[in-house]
C-alpha cells in the first residue's frame, strides 16, 4: 500500500514541477529535460534568496479526536484516519452486538410475560394462605369474595408477619421477586394448584413447580445472552478507541516528500539544482 502511495506522490511531484516551470515565466521555453539547463532557465528571472519549493504531504490526524469518535461509535475513528476496512469491521461488530442484545432482551421480555401469566393462572396466594392456616397454625385473614383476584383477597401484612418462621417473605403481587420466589423455594409449593391441599409437607413438589422453574430459567438465559452482548459492546468500543488512536498515529507517521531548487553560488556564476527530500516519521 505504501509503495503505491509513493508512486502516486512521485507522479504528482513531476506534474507539479512541469506546471511550475511553464507558469513561472510566460516567455520561458518549455522544459527540455536537461535538469541543469531547465533549472537555470526557470529561475533566471528570480534573483531572490528564497528557494522554490514544492511539498507533498498528508494532513495529520488528531489521535484524540480519532479515539473519541470510536468511543462514541466503533469504527468512526478508523474511518477518520483512513482505515476504511477496519472501520467497516468495528462498525459491523457493533451492529451485530446491538442486534443480538436487543433480540435476546426482547425474547427475555416475551418469556417473562409467558411465565408470569402462567403463574397468575396456576399459583394462588389464597391457596398458600389456606395451607398455612391449616397446617402451620396461622390466622391469616382471607376475603371470601371469589370475584376478586387471589392477591387482593389476602391480608399481605398478616401473611408476611407469619412468614417470619420461614426463610423468605413473599413480596406483593407483580414484583419481580414475587414471581421468582414462588418457583424457587419449596416453601411456596402449597400455592400451586397441583399441590394436594391435604399434604402437610411443603417439600413435596408438584410437577408444575418444576415446569414453572424451567420457564423462568429460559427467560433468565435470554437475559444473560443480552447482558453478555452489552459487555462485549463495551469491549468493542474500548478496542476501537485504542485502534483508532494507533491508526491516527500511524497515519501521521507516513512519508512526506518535498522538492526544492537549491541555489548554489560559484566564483562568477550561480546554479540551481533540483533536490528531492523524503521524510519518514517513526
Amino acid at each position: 500500500m505504501k509503495k503505491e502511495y509513493i508512486k502516486i506522490l512521485c507522479i504528482i511531484l513531476m506534474l507539479n514541477i512541469i506546471a511550475l516551470a511553464q507558469t513561472a515565466n510566460q516567455n520561458s521555453p518549455l522544459l527540455t529535460g536537461n535538469l541543469k539547463y531547465d533549472s537555470k532557465n526557470l529561475f533566471s528571472q528570480n534573483k531572490s534568496e528564497s528557494l522554490a519549493e514544492i511539498t507533498v504531504s498528508k494532513d495529520k490526524k488528531n489521535p484524540m479526536i480519532a479515539g473519541l469518535l470510536s468511543l462514541v461509535l466503533p469504527g468512526a475513528g478508523e474511518f477518520y484516519s483512513g482505515e476504511y476496512l477496519k472501520a467497516a469491521i468495528f462498525l459491523g461488530m457493533e451492529v451485530a452486538i446491538v442486534t443480538t442484545a436487543l433480540t435476546y432482551d426482547k425474547k427475555g421480555d416475551d418469556q417473562t410475560e409467558v411465565f408470569e401469566g402462567f403463574a397468575d393462572q396456576n399459583w394462588s396466594v389464597v391457596k398458600y394462605a389456606e395451607w398455612l392456616n391449616r397446617f402451620e397454625g396461622a390466622t391469616i385473614p382471607i376475603n371470601s369474595n371469589t370475584a376478586l383476584p387471589p392477591w387482593e383477597r389476602v391480608n399481605w401484612d398478616s401473611l408476611n408477619a407469619y412468614e417470619k418462621k420461614f426463610s423468605h417473605k413473599l413480596p406483593k403481587h407483580g414484583d419481580q421477586q414475587y414471581y421468582e420466589l414462588i418457583g424457587k423455594y419449596p416453601q411456596y409449593s402449597p400455592g400451586w394448584n397441583a399441590f394436594d391441599p391435604n399434604e402437610p409437607d411443603y417439600h413435596v413438589l408438584p410437577t408444575i413447580f418444576l415446569e414453572y422453574s424451567k420457564m423462568r430459567g429460559e427467560a433468565n438465559d435470554h437475559y444473560a445472552v443480552a447482558s453478555t452482548a452489552v459487555k462485549i459492546m463495551y469491549i468493542n468500543h474500548f478496542l476501537s478507541l485504542i485502534d483508532a488512536v494507533w491508526s491516527a498515529i500511524s497515519f501521521n507517521s507516513d512519508i512526506a516528500l518535498s522538492v526544492r531548487m537549491e541555489r548554489n553560488f560559484y566564483a562568477f556564476r550561480e546554479e540551481y539544482f533540483p533536490t528531492l527530500y523524503m521524510r519518514y516519521n517513526f
